[in-house]
C-alpha cells in the first residue's frame, strides 16, 4: 500500500466514523493517526460525549474485533488477561482467553480499578502480548487500547501511574458538541428505530496492518526531527515542570507525525504535522511541580510554552 492508497482509506474511514458520531473532525483525526501509528489512545471527558460509541464505530469501521472491559474496584488482573480452567473430561487446566484477546479493546473508566490491575495492561500495550501462568501469549494483530476516564469524578478512583499513561500515544477529549452539533444528534435519532447507531466496515484487519506499515516509509527531514526533539527537551528545562517528556514520548511525536502525514496523503513529514500533534502527544506526559499545580497551571500552557520558543523549520 502506497500513500496516496494509504490516504484514501483513512479518509473512509474518517467519512464513516463522522456519519455515526457527531463530533470535531479533529479529534477523529488525531485517534485514527495514533491508530496508524500502531498506539494506543487515552479519551479523558465527562460522561455522555460518545467516548464508548467512538471507540466502537471506529472497530467497526475498521473491520476489527471488538471488547469492552468496564473497570471497577473489584476487578482483578486475570479478569482481563484470562485464566486456566480445569477440564474435567480432559484432567487438563486449558486457558480461557480473557477480553484483552482483541483487536480494539476499550477500557472504560480505567482510573476505577486498582493499581494492580491497571498494571495488567502495561506488558498488553508495551509488547501486545501478555503473561499468564507462566506462559507468553500474543495479543491480536492489530492491537488498540481504547481507554477512557472521568476528569470530574474523582471518588473511589486510582490515578493512572505515570508510566502507564506513558505508554498511551496520545490523549485527547471529545467534548461537546456546538447547538448544530446537538440538532443533528437528534435528527439522526428520529431517523432510526434504534437507541444506538451502527457503522458500516470500509476496510479489514489485513488493510489495518497494511495501514499501519505506510508510515515506516514516511520521510523526515533533519531538521524536521531536530524540531521534535527541541520541543520535547524544552519541557524538561521548564521550571514548572517536575518531569519532562520521556525519551518514548519523543518516539512517539515522530511516529504520530508520521501517521499524521499520511493521512495528509504525503510522504514526507511537514512542521504542519507536528503541530497537528503534539498537544495530544505530549501534553498528558507530563508531571508539573507541587507548586504549579496548586498555582493552577495547567499542562498544556507548558506544551504551549514549548512550542513557541522553538523556532519552526523551514521546508525546502
Amino acid at each position: 500500500m502506497n500513500v496516496t492508497e494509504a490516504a484514501a482509506a483513512c479518509r473512509a474511514v474518517r467519512e464513516e466514523l463522522s456519519a455515526v458520531v457527531v463530533g470535531d473532525a479533529d479529534r477523529f483525526e488525531t485517534i485514527l493517526a495514533a491508530v496508524v501509528a500502531g498506539g494506543h489512545v487515552l479519551l479523558e471527558d465527562v460522561p455522555g460525549t460518545g467516548k464508548t460509541l467512538t471507540a466502537r464505530t471506529l472497530a467497526e469501521a475498521l473491520g476489527l474485533e471488538f471488547s469492552r472491559i468496564q473497570f471497577t474496584p473489584d476487578l482483578l488482573p486475570a479478569d482481563i488477561t484470562g485464566t486456566h480452567v480445569y477440564d474435567d473430561r480432559s484432567r487438563t487446566f486449558e486457558f480461557t482467553e480473557g477480553p484483552i484477546f482483541a483487536n480494539v479493546v476499550l477500557a472504560d473508566e480505567i482510573n476505577r480499578a486498582p493499581p494492580k490491575t491497571q498494571a495488567a495492561l502495561l506488558e498488553a500495550m508495551g509488547e501486545k502480548q501478555v503473561s499468564t501462568g507462566g506462559e507468553t501469549r500474543q495479543l491480536p494483530d492489530p492491537f488498540v487500547v481504547i481507554a477512557t476516564q472521568n476528569p470530574v469524578e474523582q471518588e473511589g478512583t486510582f490515578p493512572l501511574p505515570e508510566a502507564q499513561v506513558d505508554r498511551f500515544t496520545v490523549e485527547t477529549s471529545l467534548g461537546y458538541p456546538d447547538r448544530e452539533g446537538e440538532l443533528e444528534l437528534l435528527d439522526r435519532r428520529a431517523r432510526r428505530r434504534t437507541q444506538t447507531p451502527s457503522a458500516e466496515r470500509v476496510v479489514d484487519a489485513a488493510t489495518v496492518r497494511a495501514l499501519q506499515a505506510v508510515p515506516e516509509a514516511v520521510a523526515v527531514d533533519e531538521d524536521v526531527r531536530a524540531y521534535l526533539v527541541d520541543l520535547c527537551r524544552q519541557t524538561r528545562t521548564d521550571e514548572r515542570v517536575a518531569v519532562g517528556v520521556s525519551p518514548r514520548g519523543v518516539q512517539r511525536l515522530f511516529e504520530t507525525s508520521r501517521a499524521r502525514a499520511v493521512l495528509a496523503g504525503r510522504d514526507y513529514v511537514a512542521p504542519e504535522d507536528v503541530r497537528a500533534v503534539v498537544y495530544p502527544v505530549l501534553t498528558h506526559r507530563l508531571v508539573l511541580t507541587t507548586e504549579s499545580t496548586v498555582r493552577g497551571v495547567s499542562k498544556r500552557n507548558i506544551v504551549e510554552a514549548a512550542v513557541s520558543s522553538v523556532a519552526v523549520p523551514s521546508m525546502g
